[in-house]
């Protein structure tokens, strides 16, 4: 049995933040606003696995509202998932994400996110693929306001 799930998440950015993408600080001018890290790709990374187990979205385990999760690492988001899917019987058969943003630029980067991604999903890297694509200078994204990411993952029941 195969379970898909997708997510997308947009945050704003901000002077005085870091801008964290897939758990790696990438260095710019700006960050991410948010009540956690605001790790963008991370969210939808984590929402995308909850989704696929049915589970809701991530409002629905960490509301912002909740104090406990201020300046969460959103790397305990995937954690958090990713135990949630063992559980249920699941292991991650891939994932593909895209990251949307006018600057920074994510090319030098995508390794390390990758690999990272692999790490916190416990699979191999040949299995996590990160696109990035600018905004051409149109709407928030291109203008330099904002960062959304997309995931989409196939999860695959465990044999027994």
């Amino acid at each position: 049995m195969i379970r898909i799930g997708q997510s997308t998440d947009i945050h704003q950015l901000v002077i005085g933040r870091k801008c964290m993408l897939g758990g790696i600080e990438i260095p710019h001018e700006k960050g991410l606003l948010g009540h956690s890290d605001a790790d963008v790709l991370l969210h939808v990374v984590g929402e995308a696995i909850l989704g696929a187990l049915g589970l809701g979205d991530l409002g629905d385990h960490f509301a912002d509202t909740n104090s406990a999760y201020k300046d969460l690492n959103s790397a305990t988001i995937v954690q958090y998932a990713v135990n949630l899917m063992k559980k249920k019987g699941y292991h991650i058969g891939n994932i593909d994400t895209i990251i949307l943003c006018q600057a920074p630029k994510i090319s030098p980067y995508k390794r390390e996110i990758k690999d990272n991604i692999a790490l916190l999903l416990e699979v191999s890297a040949e299995d996590v693929n990160i696109k990035a694509t600018t905004g051409e200078n149109l709407g928030f994204i291109g203008r330099g306001e904002g960062i959304m990411a997309q995931a989409a993952v196939l999860l695959v029941k465990n044999s027994i």
